[in-house]
């Protein structure tokens, strides 16, 4: 390998309590980093179990979430681990379903925001460019649950040099069974036409309700990008699946074809990927 690097995608149940969430994440961490993970990712939603009551969001502190994000912080930078934790945050009155993006030195280097919503009302959604946030020493783009149906979300940063996308996600149950070949085939796609890695954090379901909210069908994954599943989780447990992969895969020439070779829509996907995409270093 000329460029290796440990991935990990954390599969895990959480509930509405924010303290009780970040003692979780946190311990996973640790985890993460007794196994050398240099990035690992947690799913959508971590910290609040992903419920959308409103009466959950009328109540929510913002202090709350900032308090578990300085713990996550703090392991980050005790244990030299890159993490990528499913939180919310409050921007100009308004909530937002986000991913909190922390450097192996604590430092919070960006958030992302759901760009397509799937019926939440308690949040708003993302508005601006298409973040690459270099992290870990990798560009990394991202996307939350619903993302995943929209190609240019990952399409337009890995034409520019993006080389792991991260999703994380809370998606429908196991009662939704005729979705879950979607599920898998929808995060396969992304990397393979993209020719990057992809890091798949899912909430697990819950054998004890499979009806519950903020509970999901697992099969968290991490995909090479010639859309090969290196490692993938069950549909139950809390559980950390990790894969040292090489770098160098991830070349983004199935993204970078739309946009050198001369075809009909090259003039027009050059100018998204000029105009829409951000780089966070």
């Amino acid at each position: 390998m000329s460029d290796p690097i440990r991935l990990a995608a954390v599969q895990l149940l959480t509930g509405e309590n924010v303290a009780d969430n970040a003692d979780k994440v946190v311990a996973f961490i640790h985890r993460c980093a007794d196994d050398g993970v240099q990035l690992a990712a947690f799913p959508e939603g971590c910290l609040f179990g992903y419920t959308c009551r409103q009466d959950y969001w009328d109540a929510a502190s913002e202090v709350a979430f900032k308090g578990a994000e300085a713990r996550i912080a703090a392991a980050c930078r005790e244990r030299e681990i890159a993490v990528v934790v499913g939180s919310a945050h409050r921007d100009e009155g308004r909530w937002y379903n986000s991913l909190a993006i922390f450097e192996n030195d604590g430092a919070l280097k960006h958030r992302y925001s759901k760009t397509f919503l799937a019926g939440e009302k308690w949040c708003g959604n993302h508005q601006g460019k298409l973040p690459i946030v270099t992290v870990a020493g990798m560009p990394c783009c991202f996307i939350i649950c619903h993302d995943v149906r929209y190609p240019e979300l990952v399409r337009l940063p890995a034409a520019n040099g993006a080389k792991v996308c991260v999703f994380c996600s809370c998606e429908s149950g196991l009662t939704h069974e005729y979705k879950l070949s979607a599920y898998r085939a929808m995060p396969v796609s992304r990397a393979t036409e993209n020719s990057i890695f992809l890091i798949m954090s899912n909430t697990p379901a819950d054998p004890d309700n499979l009806r519950r909210d903020g509970n999901s069908h697992g099969n968290s994954k991490i995909v090479h990008p010639d859309g090969r599943v290196l490692a993938e989780a069950g549909y139950f447990g809390d559980t950390i699946i990790a894969q040292t992969v090489d770098l160098s895969d991830a070349n983004g020439s199935q993204a970078r074809r739309t946009y050198s070779e001369n075809t009909g829509i090259r003039d027009w996907f050059q100018r998204g990927c000029d105009e829409l995409v951000e780089r966070i270093r």
